[in-house]
């Protein structure tokens, strides 16, 4: 129990070294976020506004700083033998970090990349990765749904659907919906400007045949 309290720091703490705000800084773009729509310190705004290394960076340090604390305390860590709430507690712990940090007055980004990251560090089990994995993928090219602010609560709360019928481990599970619920609270707590939701069937083919029949 005393080895999973100190993941649960490690992992809250790791979460809450936003880079996006570190190689902004370091790449001397500091009105990056203020540049951005909502202002969320990740990923997608590291390489909109930040240039493609920033961008680049701020997603292996995301992923890392995820994987890292799940992946230790799988391997080497009392996992085998704390209740899987406690197990679910140190996997979603980073997430929550990077959505509640600690370092930056507890306003942090959405957590996706650091979502992946955290899953990622389940290994050898990547069955809840890719489920996330298929939903985003799938949202984002098949059915394509916009804004970001709808793909990303379609993708977790389908992804969590799934996870429920098809994963056994109940960890993971139950790690995945302390993750979905700090995300959507995120989400709805944000003063990200909302457009109108669109789904689109194969949007990309729809956007060619568009274009071809203005031309």
């Amino acid at each position: 129990m005393f080895s999973s309290a100190v993941f649960i720091c490690l992992g809250y703490l790791s979460g809450s070294v936003l880079y996006a705000r570190i190689f902004a800084k370091l790449f001397k773009k500091d009105n990056m976020l203020d540049l951005s729509k909502d202002h969320n310190p990740g990923t997608a705004n590291a390489f909109l506004y930040g240039g493609f290394w920033c961008g680049l960076l701020t997603l292996i340090f995301d992923l890392l700083k995820g994987f890292f604390p799940i992946f230790l305390y799988m391997h080497y860590g009392t996992a085998g033998s704390s209740h899987p709430f406690v197990t679910a507690l140190v996997i979603a712990a980073p997430v929550i970090g990077h959505i509640f940090p600690l370092f930056y007055r507890f306003r942090g980004g959405k957590g996706i990349a650091v979502t992946f990251g955290c899953l990622a560090g389940l290994f050898p089990a990547a069955d809840s990765l890719l489920i996330l994995a298929f939903f985003f993928i799938t949202f984002s090219t098949v059915l394509k749904i916009t804004p970001n602010f709808y793909r990303t609560i379609f993708s977790y709360i389908f992804s969590l659907i799934t996870m429920f019928r098809e994963v056994e481990d109940q960890a993971a599970v139950l790690s995945f919906l302390i993750i979905t619920a700090a995300v959507l609270i995120r989400l709805f707590i944000s003063k990200e400007k909302r457009t109108r939701l669109e789904v689109k069937l194969f949007g990309c083919f729809n956007t060619i045949v568009r274009n071809r029949r203005r031309a």
